[in-house]
């Protein structure tokens, strides 16, 4: 089964995002995208044309999350491939963050992910083949001052990911993450000078990588060809940090 034919991806309208929407476009795979706003949604559809699936959800809302899965479950009961890459900051120093600010960013980032996995799970088991990727970060292994609920939900994944590779590894389903540096995105647009050339200092290649890395490693491990991977994060960052 090594053609992808359909594929679920979250946070479709983000650069890393588009990226991974686009290689899995390239190749012929049918999409399910979900994005948090119509005016994203109508977006996609513009790209991706009228013959994909687009699905308007709140994924820090865990009912409105919870209401979209059931649907997307019963609707799309030949899903292959599973990739959550949906993710959110809200940035504070420990003692600053609010408990709202922890929550949204543990269930945007975290929790989303136990949802929709436990949701969309059921048909991977079924059809005995699956793949499934989750994005982390860099920081989830470095830790980030200012950051303490993102990279949290970022180091959750790993042992979220861990976990379910153990449970379903006999079935033919394949659980890995992912783990970006720094990549070209608005979020390093939006640093100064002597910001990027810090940054940069620390990263061997001495760039930044850009969204597509991110997509052809997330399509590799969608494939046949990473039939024997499982339970892994893989780093893509440069060389800043090899574990």
């Amino acid at each position: 089964m090594n053609q992808i034919k359909k594929i679920f991806i979250t946070g479709a309208s983000g650069g890393i995002g588009s990226a991974i929407c686009d290689k899995f476009k390239s190749m012929n795979s049918t999409l399910i995208l979900t994005s948090s706003s119509e005016k994203k949604i109508e977006s996609l559809k513009k790209i991706y044309g009228n013959d994909q699936y687009y699905y308007k959800v709140d994924i820090s809302d865990p009912e409105d999350l919870q209401n979209c899965l059931n649907d997307i479950s019963k609707s799309h009961k030949d899903i292959s491939v599973i990739v959550n890459n949906a993710g959110v900051t809200e940035d504070n120093l420990i003692f600053r963050m609010k408990s709202e600010q922890w929550s949204k960013v543990i269930q945007t980032n975290l929790s989303s992910n136990y949802q929709i996995i436990k949701t969309l799970l059921p048909n991977l088991l079924s059809n005995r083949y699956g793949k499934i990727i989750g994005i982390s970060s860099i920081v989830g292994t470095t830790g980030n001052p200012g950051q303490a609920n993102y990279v949290a939900s970022k180091s959750g994944l790993s042992g979220l990911y861990k976990s379910i590779a153990l449970e379903v590894a006999k079935r033919n389903i394949n659980v890995n993450l992912v783990s970006p540096g720094f990549i070209s995105t608005s979020m390093t647009e939006n640093l100064n000078d002597d910001q990027k050339s810090n940054y940069l200092s620390r990263i061997p290649m001495m760039r930044f990588g850009n969204p597509e890395d991110i997509a052809n490693i997330v399509f590799f491990l969608s494939t046949d060809d990473a039939s024997y991977i499982t339970g892994q994060n893989f780093h893509i960052n440069g060389g800043m940090l090899m574990v």
